[in-house]
C-alpha cells in the first residue's frame, strides 16, 4: 500500500509509491520509449488487453468495451502512484503524521494514433480530450474520500513521460496539494483586500496592455504569466470567472480546444516541438463556486533545468523577458 507522509516542516505531503518501484523505467538516464514496433505499445488500438480494463471510453456504437473501435480511452494506471481500494487509515508516528496511499491514478489515451500529438490532433479530438477529463472529474468527485484532482501531460522524456503515445493523467488525492493551497491562500488575500479575483484582475490587465497576450477568443485568453518562472511558460484561462473546470461545457469545451491547439502549435513553432508539461489546476472539489479563485492550464516546455538556486531558494531564474517570449508566439505563423 502506497503512504502519504506530511513534512512536519512546511505541511507538505508527500506520496511513498514503493509499488511503483516495479514501473520499467531507468532511474540513471532520461528514456521515452520510442516504440519502432507499434504491437509492443500498450496504448495501440487491438493492445486493450495490455492495460487494465477501461474505466470510460468515447467510441464506435457498434463496438464493445476494451476492444478497438474507441477514440479517447481512459484506463487505471498499471502502475499507480496511489490506490483506490482502502481507507485513509491517519495515524501518527512520534512527531510524524502519515496515512495510506488512497487516491486514484487513471491514464487517458488521447488518441488511437501513436504520432498524433496534441498540437497536431484536430479539434474536435482535442475537444473530446477535454471532455473526458471533465467526466473523470465528475466521477471521482463522488468519491468523498478525495479532496482533489490533478489532471496534467508530460510530453516527451525531459518532461517525464515513459511512452510517446500521447496521453494524460488524473490523480484524485485525500488532501490538497500545497502549491494549489498556495495560490487558493493568495487569491484569497487579494480577495478580501480588493473584494475582487485576482484572476480576474489579470485577465483584464493583460487584455488591457496585450503585451503577453498569445491567444485571445471570445471565452478564453492564453497568456505568458508577468512573473513568468521558465522559458515560454503559457497559462490559459477563461474569461468569465469559474473555479470548478467540471462546469465547463460543450461549447466552453470546443472553444477551449481551439485556443489549445493554437497554443501548443506556436510552443512547437518556437521550440521545435518541445517536451512540455501541462497541469489544470481548479478548486479543491465539492467546493461551491469560489469568488476568489479561477481555473487555468499552465503549459511548461521543458528547455532549461531546475537547478541548485532554485531548488534551495524557491527562487526561480528565467533567461527569457517574457514580454518578448509572447511577441515569439505571437508571431509564429499558423
Amino acid at each position: 500500500m502506497p503512504e502519504l507522509r506530511k513534512d512536519p516542516v512546511i505541511g507538505r505531503w508527500v506520496i511513498i509509491a514503493t509499488e511503483r518501484a516495479l514501473r520499467p523505467s531507468n532511474f540513471k538516464t532520461d528514456k521515452e520509449d520510442r516504440l519502432t514496433d507499434l504491437s509492443k505499445c500498450p496504448f495501440e488500438p487491438g493492445n486493450e488487453a495490455s492495460t487494465p480494463p477501461e474505466i470510460l471510453a468515447y467510441r464506435r456504437a457498434d463496438s464493445r468495451p476494451n476492444e478497438p473501435g474507441w477514440w479517447v480511452r481512459v484506463v487505471p494506471n498499471k502502475f499507480p502512484a496511489l490506490k483506490i481500494e482502502g481507507t485513509m487509515d491517519k495515524r501518527g508516528e512520534g512527531m510524524y503524521d502519515m496515512m495510506n496511499g488512497i487516491g486514484a491514478h487513471e491514464i487517458i489515451i488521447e488518441t488511437p494514433n501513436h504520432d498524433e500529438e496534441m498540437a497536431l490532433m484536430p479539434e474536435m479530438q482535442i475537444n473530446e480530450v477535454l471532455w473526458a477529463w471533465r467526466d473523470r472529474i465528475v466521477d471521482l468527485a463522488r468519491d468523498k474520500r478525495f479532496k482533489y484532482v490533478m489532471v496534467f501531460k508530460n510530453k516527451g522524456a525531459q518532461a517525464g513521460a515513459s511512452l510517446q503515445h500521447p496521453h494524460s493523467q488524473i490523480i484524485a488525492l485525500p488532501i490538497v496539494p500545497l502549491s494549489v493551497q498556495e495560490e487558493l491562500t493568495g487569491a484569497l488575500q487579494y480577495y478580501e483586500y480588493k473584494d475582487r479575483c485576482v484572476f480576474c484582475d489579470l485577465i483584464q490587465q493583460e487584455l488591457s496592455d496585450r503585451k503577453r497576450v498569445v491567444e485571445d477568443s471570445e471565452r478564453f485568453i492564453g497568456v505568458v504569466p508577468f512573473a513568468q518562472r521558465f522559458p515560454f511558460e503559457t497559462w490559459i484561462l477563461p474569461k468569465q470567472h469559474e473555479s470548478d473546470y467540471a462546469r465547463t461545457t460543450r461549447n466552453d469545451s470546443l472553444e477551449l480546444a481551439g485556443l489549445l491547439k493554437r497554443t501548443l502549435q506556436r510552443l512547437r513553432g518556437v521550440l521545435d516541438d518541445p517536451p512540455f508539461n501541462l497541469v489544470l489546476h481548479m478548486a479543491p472539489l465539492n467546493t461551491e463556486g469560489l469568488p476568489h479563485y479561477h481555473w487555468h492550464i499552465e503549459i511548461m516546455p521543458r528547455v532549461t533545468r531546475t537547478a541548485g538556486f532554485e531548488w534551495g531558494t524557491g527562487f526561480y531564474i528565467n533567461p527569457t523577458i517574457p514580454e518578448e517570449t509572447a511577441q515569439f508566439l505571437r508571431e509564429v505563423q499558423l
